[in-house]
């Protein structure tokens, strides 16, 4: 029986009591029989009556409980599309995308940094060990910038962070702490526990091209490299001034590309 023949003969049964009440010349015995039929039906009707709430019930909490899962694996396929599998940061593709939305509104200063001798890590250590290094690195980030800027992972041993509303030489100074607090920390993961790192900094106006940031950043980088690594240099071709004198910066351990 499906659930629209579950009240046939309670209908049945009410249609036949409003025969009997319309006829003027019913007897009483037909009056008896109508009623009696009334109350058997009656409490079958309060029986099903309570069967389909319980299961109407029980179909709404099914489905509650698909939507929240369906929910949660949504949000978790998101979050897994735009962070890194290994160290939990945003990933290449939503580092453009974060730093191409920043851009249509807001000027952005990038820091693009790369392990020092990664590869060497890797070869002696073996890749766990270096992978250890990337996870524990990303620790060190976020410690280092308290909740300032977004990091992401475009590469290998390379990483970003993106600075929204900060001017160049804020993010120049931002990059020297940073410098200081990774070359300065124990890597427990690591058999030789210090670790360095050299960095790449650019500014962009609002609506610049990132892609065009990232290789001025980049550039920097590799500048930072080949002056001896464990450095900082940051990109001013596109800025008429800075507040910092390349003296000034110098004695810092930082360096400007014009």
């Amino acid at each position: 029986m499906n659930d629209n023949d579950l009240f046939e003969a309670e209908t049945a049964a009410l249609n036949s009591a409003y025969d009997v009440i319309s006829k003027d010349d019913a007897s009483g015995d037909e009056y008896r029989i109508a009623l009696d039929n009334l109350a058997k039906d009656f409490h079958r009707l309060m029986r099903e009556t309570r069967r389909l709430i319980a299961r109407s019930d029980r179909k709404e909490l099914e489905l509650n409980t698909l939507n929240f899962k369906l929910e949660q694996l949504t949000s978790e396929l998101d979050y897994k599309a735009r962070h890194d599998n290994l160290t939990g940061v945003l990933n290449r593709g939503a580092v453009f995308d974060q730093a191409e939305h920043y851009l249509k509104s807001n000027p952005l200063s990038l820091i693009v940094l790369d392990i020092d001798f990664f590869k060497r890590i890797n070869d002696e250590f073996g890749h766990p060990t270096g992978d250890a290094v990337l996870r524990e690195l990303v620790k060190k980030l976020k410690s280092s910038l308290n909740g300032v800027g977004e990091i992401g992972r475009v590469g290998g041993e390379e990483f970003t962070v993106l600075l929204p509303n900060i001017s160049l030489d804020d993010a120049i100074e931002i990059a020297e702490n940073v410098r200081l607090a990774i070359a300065a920390e124990t890597f427990t993961c690591f058999p030789r526990p210090h670790v360095t790192a050299s960095f790449g900094i650019s500014w962009s106006d609002t609506n610049c091209d990132f892609e065009n940031a990232y290789g001025r950043a980049d550039a920097a980088l590799y500048k930072a490299k080949h002056n001896g690594r464990n450095r900082v240099e940051a990109d001013i071709s596109i800025l008429q001034l800075t507040t910092l004198e390349p003296q000034q910066l110098a004695n810092e351990n930082f360096s400007t590309l014009g």
